[in-house]
């Protein structure tokens, strides 16, 4: 490559003039085209698509098992807004809520009656869980009633290596219910019972003391504990009406119950690959339907007596 620059001829130099007026031209007539269109063009706005974003309505009146919320109260009636807001607009989450509440209420729904507890708790489960059934929490709070540890343990679940009835959604619907009635004889109020799931027993009586008031409506909570409540109370209006708030889902999209029978055990099970294969089915299914089962095995020292569910083919019979 030579280093000598050689300068431009004349008829280089004319026709880059002339391209440069050409492109100048150019570049005249498109701007004002683009003025004249949309100075002229009627105006489109999502509206005109077919699309528009409103304010969901808002229930005349409102109660959580039975307990009034006084949506009269302004800073009541906001912070529930916020959630259905919320809720309505978060479209595939409220739409998977819906789907699995099918599967997952007539399960809890029973549960809650024979134990005295309100059914209006199932929707406590839905926002912690989202039901699903293997969802941990970043600090720890398990399955589809989000129990910690401890927590469990005193509520009478088996926690251990081999099994963790955190997973197991009756046993675990049937410890919660434990906790709220003990919560609910401590606090006096089920909306305060609700609030003490999230905040805890002792935290919920401790602002209680602090503020000089008893009611959940009335005191002020940090942001989490103060929403608690009113994502409940959203689940709950939302679920109960999906089609009000937009939400349509005909009966055959929602996900049903799986169907099962019991085996009961009460020795070791040396490899459940093997186990499910016995019953008539895989290992994935035989999981899936015992998620309280944590090992590929099952030593049971302490021959402790488990009821095992064992997946329904289309062929069998109940």
């Amino acid at each position: 490559m030579s280093d000598t620059f050689k300068k431009p001829s004349s008829l280089t130099i004319k026709l880059l003039s002339i391209s440069t007026a050409i492109i100048a031209i150019v570049l005249t007539i498109q701007l004002f085209t683009y003025s004249t269109t949309t100075t002229t063009s009627p105006k489109k706005t999502m509206e005109s698509y077919g699309y528009q974003i409103v304010s969901a309505p808002l229930p005349d009146s409102l109660s959580f098992a039975t307990e009034k919320v006084p949506l009269h109260n302004l800073d009541v009636a906001e912070n529930f807004e916020r959630e259905l807001l919320i809720n309505t607009y978060w479209q595939s989450q409220t739409l998977l809520f819906i789907k699995r509440a099918t599967r997952y209420f007539p399960v809890i729904e029973p549960i809650l009656k024979a134990q005295g507890v309100p059914d209006d708790f199932k929707y406590l489960a839905l926002i912690e869980s989202s039901f699903m059934p293997r969802t941990v929490s970043p600090v720890g709070a398990t399955g589809i009633w989000q129990f910690m540890k401890d927590t469990a343990k005193e509520n009478g679940l088996e926690v251990t290596q081999e099994v963790d009835e955190r997973y197991h959604i009756e046993k675990a619907t049937e410890a919660a219910c434990r906790y709220l009635k003990n919560a609910y004889s401590k606090l006096g109020s089920w909306t305060l019972a609700a609030a003490s799931y999230n905040g805890g027993i002792s935290g919920i009586s401790k602002q209680q003391v602090i503020q000089k008031n008893t009611k959940y409506y009335d005191l002020l909570w940090g942001d989490e504990t103060g929403r608690y409540v009113y994502r409940i109370l959203a689940a709950k209006v939302i679920l109960s009406n999906p089609e009000k708030y937009g939400f349509k889902v005909e009966p055959h999209e929602k996900y049903q119950p799986i169907l099962f029978t019991i085996i009961t055990i009460s020795g070791a099970v040396s490899d459940f690959a093997d186990f499910a294969s016995v019953h008539g089915t895989t290992y994935k299914d035989l999981k899936n339907l015992n998620p309280w089962l944590r090992e590929s095995s099952l030593l049971n020292l302490k021959n402790t007596v488990y009821q095992i569910k064992i997946p329904l083919r289309n062929t069998d019979k109940l």
